[in-house]
């Protein structure tokens, strides 16, 4: 473990944090985690908790995890598309070069309809774009 602790931790949920102080400034010189408030990433708000009330310092630390934590988001958001991608494409070769007849019985119907349904969408987006540009 590093010598050095960051003072504020942030215990990641689903669409947020738990936010807590780290000290390590006390007699038995161990860890404590006091939380001080949880914060919601997709509506922007900064619950304090308890009775507590955050310094500025906390909620300048607070909206800049924000800010960082909805950049990492976004940015795994479009990994994880073109990972999508990938497994498409790895799809298309497993269908022509291994599948056996059962297996392909077995994925044809699903994956043609959620394809069908990709391909809607992707294109009714699309046609909007171009309706905006134009």
């Amino acid at each position: 473990m590093s010598a050095e602790l960051p003072e504020y931790f942030f215990r990641v949920r689903e669409n947020g944090a738990f936010v807590f102080r780290v000290d390590v400034e006390n007699r038995q010189r161990r860890i404590e985690m006091d939380q001080i408030a949880v914060v919601n990433i997709r509506n922007g708000e900064i619950k304090p908790h308890g009775e507590r009330e955050l310094s500025e310092r906390d909620l300048e630390e607070i909206t800049s995890w924000m800010a960082q934590r909805a950049e990492i988001l976004a940015f795994r958001d479009i990994d994880d598309i073109l990972r999508a991608v990938d497994h498409l494409n790895l799809t298309a070769h497993w269908v022509q070069s291994r599948a056996s007849d059962e297996q392909l019985e077995k994925v044809t119907d699903t994956l043609l309809l959620a394809m069908h349904d990709l391909r809607s969408v992707l294109v009714r987006k699309k046609a909007d774009r171009l309706l905006k540009r134009g």
